[in-house]
């Protein structure tokens, strides 16, 4: 059977750096001083520095976005509904970005069969995957499946799926889209603990290319986790006033301990020199970190992407993957891991072609 390779990955996130104006915003939303002070001493902690969102800071910076003050004015929070019209009128704009960087030739065109798209942070229909078609002018017959509301691993299943197609129709590519606006999502709160969860988010876009042709990295399998009682540590469900996420303060230690007791399942028993771990938060790499043993720089792409864009969701594990790709050395053998609700770890085998 024909092998599957992950040929190339672009990524784009908006232009505006909204991590700063969103610190000295939660900040002030806080009206405890001691929440706030924990707060900020956290902020320092993060290892994050910049962060993109849809949302703009003024109303005269260029290009399309919503101002975010009067997006998320004190006392009036966008509705759902309102926050979807957002999602409807920015995410095709940022998909089209990470298309155009992925510079597909007329050849490569004409060997997309099938679009997946991930995302979990935004809906509508018909959505995302006819924009993709449209911008790419690509055959109306193109098959369309849309991975939805799974999370931050949801990219690790899109290119299971994607590497079941490739070994079935191997003269048929893949194109992949995994785009979040998890910043359309804060809410109004005075509990610290959701604050922080909000300081981790971020918007961005990752398209590639998965085909039969060697290059980039072969994909050699994938294996899946549940973190035993771990149910409830991580929850997203669609509300009033936007999405509700709920992360647990016992997720780090739980993934600590799953990846110490499942670490062949993880590996597969193979000496791994490529890690492309979902930075989900500075606390989340450490686990993995001190849980499968790793030297201090084996995590080293995943916290490069955390510093420089923040958790994207689904998207962040291809930001990470492509840092990866740009120096890897034919043969290394990878490993490429994400965490979702349930727990639930995805996990992806690869090698550099």
């Amino acid at each position: 059977m024909s092998g599957a390779y992950l040929q190339r990955i672009a990524t784009a996130v908006p232009d505006h750096d909204i991590h700063q104006s969103f610190v000295d915003f939660a900040a002030e939303m806080l009206t405890d001083p001691r929440a706030r002070s924990i707060f900020q001493r956290l902020v320092a902690k993060s290892d994050i520095r910049h962060r993109y969102s849809c949302l703009r800071r003024d109303q005269s910076a260029p290009g399309f976005a919503a101002d975010a003050y009067s997006f998320y004015a004190s006392g009036r929070f966008p509705t759902t509904a309102e926050r979807m019209k957002v999602f409807e009128a920015a995410a095709p704009v940022l998909a089209r970005r990470a298309l155009d960087r992925l510079s597909l030739s007329g050849e490569e065109r004409a060997r997309i069969r099938h679009v997946l798209l991930t995302c979990c942070t935004g809906f509508y229909a018909p959505g995302l995957d006819f924009e993709v078609i449209d911008h790419l002018g690509l055959p109306d017959s193109t098959e369309r499946t849309f991975v939805g509301f799974m999370g931050c691993y949801a990219a690790v299943n899109a290119l299971k799926l994607a590497r079941h197609i490739v070994r079935s129709q191997p003269e048929a590519s893949v194109l992949m889209v995994n785009l979040e606006l998890c910043t359309l999502h804060f809410h109004q709160t005075q509990d610290l603990g959701e604050v922080l969860s909000f300081l981790l988010f971020s918007d961005g876009c990752s398209a590639a290319l998965v085909g039969s042709q060697p290059a980039g990295f072969a994909i050699d399998g994938f294996h899946a986790l549940r973190l035993e009682n771990s149910r409830n540590l991580i929850t997203w469900r669609v509300g009033d006033m936007g999405f509700d996420m709920f992360l647990s303060t016992q997720i780090p230690a739980q993934i600590a301990k799953g990846m110490r007791e499942h670490a062949p399942a993880v590996t597969g028993s193979r000496s791994i020199g490529l890690w492309a771990v979902h930075p989900g938060g500075r606390a989340i790499l450490d686990a993995v970190e001190d849980g499968l043993a790793l030297p201090p720089d084996a995590l080293h792409a995943s916290r490069f992407v955390l510093s420089r864009y923040g958790n994207m969701s689904s998207a962040t594990v291809m930001f990470v993957l492509q840092q990866l790709m740009q120096d890897a050395k034919s043969g290394q053998a990878g490993c490429a891991l994400g965490f979702g609700p349930g727990i639930a770890a995805e996990i992806m085998r690869f090698h550099a072609a």
